[in-house]
């Protein structure tokens, strides 16, 4: 294993020891008891919050409560601390340009070397900085390669990585998560707006790839680069396994697009790291629980949801106390908790996987609509590349769903958009409209090609 990081071999080994990986995780969370569990939260949670207490956004966040230091005393208090959400860090640098006082970062310090800074993508809105320090850094990279192994990535693995670079988090995340805790080679190609779709795919026959990493709208998109190059996946690139985030995506589509590929996915934000990942059942995502506490919440009320039910997740990272504490975090994606079964390994909970963000969730005639969830019923029909995006207007004093697909070369018969409009009306519960398009053409809209996550809803009702 690489000891390239932030920390003599000491201090590593101790992280590796607070945070084991590999075969030392699956002995670890398999020994581990619910309450052991729960007492190491705790710990970890009141180192967390005693560093929030020295940081100004908190302070002006938990005394708008009447919230004073002695009245969070440990998990069993997190309910009485507000969440907060992206609109609050927003606000934050706003008001206290350029960097916000949501960290503890003194710029002027002597350690300031320490540091690193991204960016989010700006998917949401403006791009907002994020801090990260020695420690948080790395273990944010740990936690990921124990995704990656977990799921079956291999010393001989060359990993393509489709992640992007500049000033998200991304692609600089996994290269160090896989360069400092895996033995694979690594070919950090990043978007198609960094390496050229065209020229991916003959890098990836080049040096004999065998995973791809990154998000699955673009992993789709390379395999039909591919097969337009002549280039077939499953004969001249041997991917065995795709992980990336695949939410309400098909992921037998995927795996057919490469040949037959095993595909996990895994969740996280730019925030916070990875917070959950898919394990050899693919059943589930399992909450990295010695890092995070995850709350399933109301999106409105903030009360916690029960098993089963759909709610925003709320993170507190459990080894983020030094730079950038985060404490009750509200995403605003949606999941849900799986219940627990008898014997579940590893010992931690498990989520239901990304099922959309309720900021972006729109309401027609009564019913709930997620335009990532619409991707899934897209990508199953025949006709369509799989490509889209949704556009919502008020018309006529109602919000109207239009969804624009991309139709196959010869497929766009003349009953094809009434076909689609029953379908998506059968499958969402509400109908809504249909325009296709021609191969390429939701491309400008989506910005696949450039964008970590493609943009799936134009709202024009503004």
């Amino acid at each position: 294993m690489s000891t390239a990081s932030y920390f003599d071999e000491a201090r590593h080994r101790h992280m590796l020891a607070e945070y084991p990986l590999g075969p030392p995780f699956g002995d670890a969370v398999g020994r581990i008891s619910r309450d052991e569990l729960r007492a190491l939260q705790d710990r970890r949670f009141r180192a967390v919050v005693a560093r929030a207490w020295q940081v100004p956004f908190y302070r002006r966040l938990w005394g708008a409560r009447g919230i004073e230091p002695g009245d969070v005393r440990g998990l069993e208090d997190l309910g009485k601390l507000p969440p907060f959400s992206k609109a609050d860090l927003v606000r934050s640098v706003a008001e206290h340009p350029p960097f916000g006082d949501y960290h503890g970062v003194d710029l002027g310090a002597a350690d300031r070397a320490s540091l690193v800074l991204h960016t989010t993508s700006g998917t949401t809105g403006a791009p907002q900085p994020v801090f990260y320090g020695a420690w948080d850094r790395e273990v944010q990279n740990l936690l990921l390669a124990r995704a990656y192994l977990l799921q079956g990535l291999r010393a001989d693995d060359v990993v393509h990585s489709v992640y992007g670079f500049g000033m998200v988090n991304g692609g600089h995340y996994i290269r160090e998560a896989l360069v400092h805790f895996t033995r694979c080679v690594v070919l950090p190609a990043g978007t198609g707006l960094e390496t050229r779709s065209e020229q991916q795919v003959e890098l990836m026959r080049a040096f004999g790839a065998t995973v791809i990493v990154g998000f699955v709208d673009y992993i789709k998109r390379l395999a039909e680069v591919a097969r337009d190059k002549g280039i077939e996946p499953g004969r001249d690139v041997k991917i065995r396994m795709i992980s990336g985030h695949v939410g309400q995506e098909d992921r037998d589509a995927i795996s057919r697009a490469w040949g037959g590929a095993a595909v996990y996915d895994w969740y996280g934000v730019a925030d916070t790291g990875i917070i959950a990942a898919e394990g050899p059942d693919r059943n589930g995502l399992y909450v990295w629980e010695d890092a995070h506490y995850l709350e399933i919440v109301d999106a409105d009320t903030h009360t916690p949801q029960p098993d089963g039910e759909l709610g925003n997740m709320c993170v507190t990272a459990l080894y983020k106390d030094g730079v950038y504490p985060i404490v009750r975090f509200d995403t605003s994606d949606v999941s849900a908790f799986l219940p627990r079964a008898a014997g579940d390994r590893p010992a931690f909970r498990r989520i239901a996987g990304f099922r959309g963000r309720s900021d972006q969730m729109i309401k027609l005639r009564g019913v709930n609509v997620y335009p990532t969830a619409i991707g899934r019923h897209v990508s199953e029909h025949p006709a369509l590349t799989g490509e889209f995006v949704c556009r919502v207007e008020r018309r006529d004093g109602r919000d109207e769903l239009t969804v624009v697909a991309e139709a196959r070369p010869g497929a766009d018969r003349p009953d094809l958009g009434v076909e689609l409009r029953h379908l998506l009306r059968q499958k969402l519960g509400v109908e809504v409209g249909v325009e296709l398009v021609e191969p390429g053409a939701t491309a400008p809209l989506t910005e696949i090609d450039a964008r970590q996550k493609p943009i799936r809803l134009i709202d024009r009702r503004r």
